[in-house]
């Protein structure tokens, strides 16, 4: 009796274990439903450039609607930046200095390509799970035959978190340059997005605004 008891438990569990299994089109789908609040939500993430020869510039960005802002970091220098619609505020610690300029259509385009970035990171690819751990699951992407935009990395490396199914990282490389994208992150208040000259006392202020 108490044998045919382990059986039907054990039969339980199989069959919930197989129901819970998660195909890489179900992952991804939930990871761009999870990404999708960004709209309302805003979103945070950090990526880094690795370049030949100048070496590695890490940036974490913060979206908010249309205001942003960054953080560079590259070797032992820092630069801030932050953008609402019309205005861009460059803060250099080294120099205390601030430079207040017109926002660029180029700006504009930077800040909606860092929102969209993440945003149907498998479309035009062939996913395939190629490992899973206790807290995420690793895929390969490689790009389509279909896929006929030039701009797109032949392939890319992702990882997705169990815990939240929001990107660790997506790392690809593109004419030399290695990108990495990391700790992708939904909910950012529009205060940590915007420039408050009242935290650079005695700064140097450079308006170049016309």
């Amino acid at each position: 009796m108490m044998k045919r008891f382990f059986i039907c438990i054990a039969a339980l569990l199989a069959s919930l274990a197989i129901s819970f299994a998660q195909t890489p089109e179900e992952i991804i789908g939930r990871m761009d439903a999870e990404m999708a609040k960004a709209d309302q939500m805003g979103m945070t993430m950090t990526m880094d450039l690795t370049i030949p020869i100048l070496g590695k510039v890490s940036s974490t960005i913060k979206n908010y609607g249309e205001k942003a802002s960054t953080e560079v970091n590259y070797k032992d220098k820092k630069e801030y930046i932050w953008m609402d619609e019309t205005t861009t505020w460059t803060y250099d610690p080294e120099k205390n200095e601030i430079e207040i300029d017109n926002r660029k259509p180029s700006d504009s385009k930077s800040n909606d390509d860092n929102a969209e970035m993440l945003k149907g990171i498998t479309d035009g690819y062939d996913v395939t799970m190629t490992r899973e751990t206790d807290s995420a699951w690793y895929f390969d992407c490689k790009k389509s035959k279909s896929n006929t935009k030039k701009d797109d990395p032949k392939k890319m490396s992702l990882i997705v978190a169990k815990s939240n199914y929001m990107p660790l990282d997506l790392t690809a490389k593109m004419k030399g340059v290695t990108v990495s994208i990391r700790n992708a992150s939904i909910g950012v208040s529009e205060k940590e997005v915007t420039f408050d000259a009242s935290k650079f006392p005695g700064a140097t202020v450079n308006d170049k605004r016309k």
